[in-house]
């Protein structure tokens, strides 16, 4: 087996359980993925703040185990008042990172809130804690779907970044020339904060095209055709699945990214698979 590579530390997000069974399969997973010496573990935020109390719930149960613990935190539907309650009690909990985004809005809504983008949030929170949290931000290396244009994008990015953030976790990508090319575009605005890529395994082609429709990300077309073939054979495709991301991040490390985060959608098998070969 080959060693992990020193060098590269790894973060693990989670979405926070509904049921009994769900919390305690998350608990397997979290222990079966720190051994991998996580920086720390996310756990996701509901549209509207739909698991907010799951969500604070997954994130102390973890930081109880003993391991970094980022809750994410959006502000769409959410006014001042609610936001400032919550980082409060996260500050008494000792929480001390954040992934801090604008988040989806949820169907039928109207308003946005108090605010109505992610760098306002992160302006609020820097106002109302100082240094005390390390904000993470998202970055998009194919763009935002609502991004009137690439510039547009990259100036939304910088914004977030010029209000405070610490760092920028992308959303998933299989094309790595995209990651670098957003990279690179965006240092030459000035941003010197790391940009963490995104890592998405893929589980199963059905749920990862709709995942994919949603948030902009593109499936290359030889990598859609070949997971289309494999139809319902689960075992042959993640195989393959699992050698097409460990050669992305494989590309990663030789490129000298030594952080990446992992969407796990609560599952560890194949996202182990991965760091060892790696």
């Amino acid at each position: 087996m080959k060693q992990v590579n020193p060098k590269t530390s790894y973060s693990f997000e989670f979405f926070p359980p509904k049921t009994a069974e769900g919390m305690a399969n998350l608990r397997n997973v979290r222990d079966e993925l720190a051994a991998f010496s996580p920086e720390f573990f996310s756990v996701t935020f509901g549209a509207g703040g739909s698991t907010r109390d799951r969500t604070m719930e997954s994130v102390l149960e973890i930081q109880a185990a003993g391991h970094g613990a980022a809750p994410h935190i959006s502000c769409i539907s959410s006014s001042k008042e609610e936001i400032r309650e919550l980082l409060q009690t996260y500050q008494s909990k000792g929480i001390k990172r954040l992934v801090t985004l604008r988040g989806d809005i949820p169907s039928g809504e109207v308003s946005a809130g108090d605010f109505k983008y992610a760098n306002e949030l992160v302006s609020f929170i820097r106002a109302e804690t100082g240094d005390w949290f390390h904000l993470e931000v998202a970055a998009y290396p194919e763009f935002h779907p609502e991004a009137g244009s690439a510039q547009k994008d990259l100036d939304n990015f910088k914004r977030k970044i010029d209000a405070g953030a610490d760092s920028a976790i992308t959303q998933y990508f299989y094309n790595v020339d995209a990651y670098f090319r957003f990279v690179e575009a965006a240092q030459k605005l000035g941003v010197t904060a790391p940009i963490i890529p995104g890592i998405m395994p893929i589980y199963n082609y059905t749920q990862l095209a709709r995942f994919s429709n949603v948030c902009g990300a593109e499936i290359p077309r030889w990598l859609r055709l070949r997971l289309e073939a494999y139809g319902d054979d689960l075992a042959s495709l993640r195989a393959f699945g699992a050698d097409v991301v460990t050669d992305i991040c494989a590309r990663l490390i030789a490129a000298g990214v030594d952080k990446m985060h992992f969407y796990t959608l609560n599952q560890a098998g194949i996202i182990g698979q991965i760091i060892r070969q790696l």
